[in-house]
């Protein structure tokens, strides 16, 4: 989101387009988002758990602003390499359902229809198209610092969107 914002700031200012970035840096937020509410919804978070997500998001949020103002292309590739690490932890996740070690409940409703999954899904389903976002999502960050590394803004190469 952060990056999409900045993007569109730029681009109001200086009546240019994006490339297709802004949109698909948004997608991006918005499809995180679903991640968070699915998951919410299926470990039932008590107060605290929610006050955690409030005082990270508002850290998290601030930090990066800061962060990609300095070097978007550092912006990137730190969300990039978080994403990496978010695709292992789903692969474990994974195994997890698979050896019995959590169970394998059925899909919340907001999953479903959000994945357009099919009525009787699993939390399994839901973890493989997540993990498929988030490898999606590591994908373009990781594209996106490279864009900047070569010396060149995102504008100039089209974003890859419409992915969900």
């Amino acid at each position: 989101m952060v990056g999409g914002v900045l993007l569109h700031l730029r681009s109001l200012r200086r009546f240019e387009h994006s490339g297709g970035w802004i949109r698909a840096l948004m997608e991006e937020a918005e499809n995180e988002r679903m991640h968070l509410m699915t998951f919410m919804e299926v470990t039932q978070p008590l107060w605290y758990e929610r006050a955690l997500v409030i005082a990270v998001q508002g850290v998290f949020f601030n930090a990066y602003f800061f962060g990609y103002l300095i070097s978007p292309k550092f912006a990137h590739r730190v969300v990039g390499y978080l994403e990496e690490e978010a695709v292992h932890s789903y692969t474990e996740f994974l195994k997890d359902l698979d050896d019995g070690k959590i169970d394998n409940v059925p899909a919340s409703a907001i999953a479903i229809d959000y994945w357009r999954l099919p009525a009787n899904a699993t939390l399994k389903a839901v973890v493989t198209v997540v993990r498929a976002d988030e490898a999606h999502h590591r994908d373009v960050n990781h594209f996106a610092s490279d864009v900047y590394y070569q010396g060149m803004q995102l504008k100039a190469t089209p974003a890859p969107i419409g992915y969900h």
